[in-house]
């Protein structure tokens, strides 16, 4: 199909023959909460079963985390038996993290925003919230080999369809699919779109705020979960999403390797799946 063909699907029919299932979401908070009744399900699942639960999760978006606190919370799920991997952190030039208190710290934010607001008794063990790291890359492989599993991952999804921190090849760089997806957990330098997407969010574009370092969690540990669950919440993301959903299987748009997946969802605003018609924007004057 060509771009102008899948951006021309009307919203209704989107999704129809993607090997990735599409969750319609209206606005922002009805995915917030999707996102996090699911994760609560499979834990809720694995918890019946007597087994532990290890996944990847997201800093961003950060909507499911103030839902899920107030389900764990309320309902009083215990993930005493989860592991939480995140996809990534920003790394300095020397490729140390930079500092938890850093307002971009996905690490610190966690922190901030879930692992502090979840009952203590009710709480992941400290020495199961775990971030990917730089000397120690294959860490995550590991954790997948020991429980035999991993349940999930979920994340947004960036503006070039990355997941985590896995940006596509370089124009100049020769890839095939099955080598991007064979990419493991990595120290990377991020995409310049990337970076000014991210600065755009979360520090008034100012393009020298963002870092300039990664580490992520590759494609080859995050293709192996058994369910793979991507979010699109904003306008900026509609560019992406037709070509996640129904543009090539392409590793230069990262997330369309999903549509080969056995269990990959993606939830959208309508707002994400609305068609990327190029218009002039018009403010008030």
């Amino acid at each position: 199909m060509t771009r102008e063909e899948y951006n021309a699907i009307p919203i209704k029919d989107l999704g129809k023959g993607s090997g990735i299932q599409l969750e319609p979401c209206d606005v922002e908070v009805d995915l917030y909460w999707k996102m996090a009744i699911e994760i609560l399900e499979t834990i809720e699942e694995n918890n019946k079963k007597d087994e532990d639960t290890l996944m990847v999760v997201a800093y961003g978006p950060l909507g499911p985390y103030a839902r899920l606190v107030y389900l764990v919370n309320h309902y009083r799920v215990s993930l005493r038996r989860c592991t939480f991997i995140m996809m990534d952190e920003y790394l300095n030039d020397d490729h140390t993290y930079i500092d938890r208190n850093d307002p971009l710290s996905f690490r610190g934010g966690m922190d901030r925003n879930f692992y502090d607001l979840v009952d203590p008794e009710l709480n992941l063990l400290p020495e199961n919230r775990l971030v990917p790291d730089p000397e120690r890359l294959g860490q995550l492989q590991e954790l997948i080999d020991r429980f035999g599993k991993l349940d999930m991952a979920w994340g947004g999804v960036g503006i070039n369809g990355h997941f985590a921190f896995n940006e596509p090849p370089r124009e100049s760089e020769e890839c095939s699919n099955e080598e991007f997806l064979a990419r493991a957990t990595r120290v990377l330098e991020i995409a310049p779109e990337t970076k000014t997407i991210n600065s755009f969010m979360n520090c008034g574009g100012d393009l020298d705020g963002i870092p300039r370092h990664c580490v992520t969690v590759g494609m080859k540990e995050m293709y192996q979960a058994r369910k793979v669950r991507m979010c699109m919440p904003r306008g900026w993301n509609a560019g992406a999403l037709r070509k996640v959903l129904h543009g090539p299987v392409d590793c230069r748009v990262p997330c369309s390797l999903f549509q080969n997946h056995p269990d990959a969802k993606l939830f959208a605003t309508r707002e994400a799946m609305a068609s990327p018609t190029p218009v002039i924007r018009i403010y008030n004057q």
